[in-house]
């Protein structure tokens, strides 16, 4: 099979992103002379510098008209062959659509409906797992040669991290319902200090200040997306939820303790089998987006976190898996 131009729309969010990088890795290692433009959110666009599958990436910014205008003279100067909206949204089918590509791949239950109206085929997915489902609607477009792969750019540090051993905490997640109660990382904190004598950092972007501060006994670490990768490369274990540095520790295979509530750690977990999901039995799956707290959240105590990642620590500590 010859050269072609291959395009890739997923616009964002942090998790989602980095869930669809498999799916890069896959097609352009199974189409070696082709070019693969990524199209993504400014905001994101730094998760993919340096990737050694992706060969373009188009920033892009829903800011009117013009926005629009821009993308598409963009995205018709270089005639693609295949496109693939592993985004499922109607913006996102529109996108792909403008490239003119030969096809159009896309999941055959999108997250909008009408975007089904602008693919060639729509896949219809089997895997649980949301970066298997992307690696299927990849396979469908000729992609033979799965690569899971998750080449993440190094970050570089910002602000102060402890010298020695610390535990990653990333509290913050875009829906309420599914973050953990502030006072469950207290205590968790408090344990891994007088119990290991290792430190609970605590992370988020700077205008998240006044939601961490509260955490007591951890160290407050603000950052923006590249203090985020190197505090996961740093840290020993990782706990968090279902949230974009979660599935960042995961890519990265850091040990460490996943808390989940309202949303299906079947489809949405971490990946790669190296951090554990705690979720309570009774939780339901609802995807509720609500910005009230979750009940099962607050079901998974800060003893039942502490003894996994005891058990992680002291596993890794004896050279053996965990």
């Amino acid at each position: 099979m010859g050269a072609r131009n291959i395009l890739m729309v997923r616009l964002s969010a942090m998790g989602d992103i980095v869930h669809a990088m498999p799916a890069a890795a896959t097609l352009r290692h199974s189409f070696p002379d082709s070019r693969l433009t990524w199209v993504v959110k400014t905001k994101w666009a730094p998760l993919l510098e340096a990737n050694p599958f992706v060969d373009e990436i188009l920033p892009f910014e829903r800011t009117g008209l013009a926005g629009w205008r821009d993308l598409r003279r963009r995205l018709r100067s270089r005639r693609f062959d295949l496109a693939f909206d592993f985004q499922g949204l109607l913006q996102s089918a529109i996108i792909a659509s403008m490239a003119r590509p030969e096809r159009i791949y896309g999941p055959d239950r999108p997250r909008e409906l009408p975007a089904r109206l602008f693919y060639s085929t729509a896949v219809s997915v089997k895997s649980a797992h949301v970066v298997d489902q992307n690696l299927e609607v990849a396979q469908a477009g000729g992609a033979s040669n799965v690569v899971r792969a998750f080449p993440l750019p190094p970050g570089h540090p910002e602000g102060d991290l402890p010298s020695g051993r610390f535990v990653l905490g990333c509290p913050l997640a875009g829906w309420t319902s599914k973050q953990w109660p502030l006072d469950r990382w207290s205590e968790l904190a408090r344990t891994l200090r007088d119990s290991l004598g290792i430190p609970l950092v605590v992370n988020g972007p700077p205008e998240a200040e006044s939601r961490l501060r509260p955490v007591d006994g951890a160290v407050v670490h603000l950052s923006g997306l590249a203090g985020l990768l190197h505090a996961s490369r740093q840290a020993c274990a990782v706990v968090g939820v279902d949230s974009g540095p979660l599935h960042i520790a995961a890519a990265l295979s850091k040990p460490g303790v996943a808390i989940f509530g309202p949303t299906d750690p079947a489809r949405n977990g971490p990946y790669g089998g190296t951090i554990r999901v705690l979720r309570d039995p009774a939780a339901r799956t609802s995807y509720q987006r609500g910005g009230q707290e979750e009940p099962s959240m607050r079901a998974i105590l800060s003893a039942d976190v502490f003894r996994e990642l005891e058990r992680q620590l002291s596993s890794l500590r004896a050279g053996s898996p965990a």
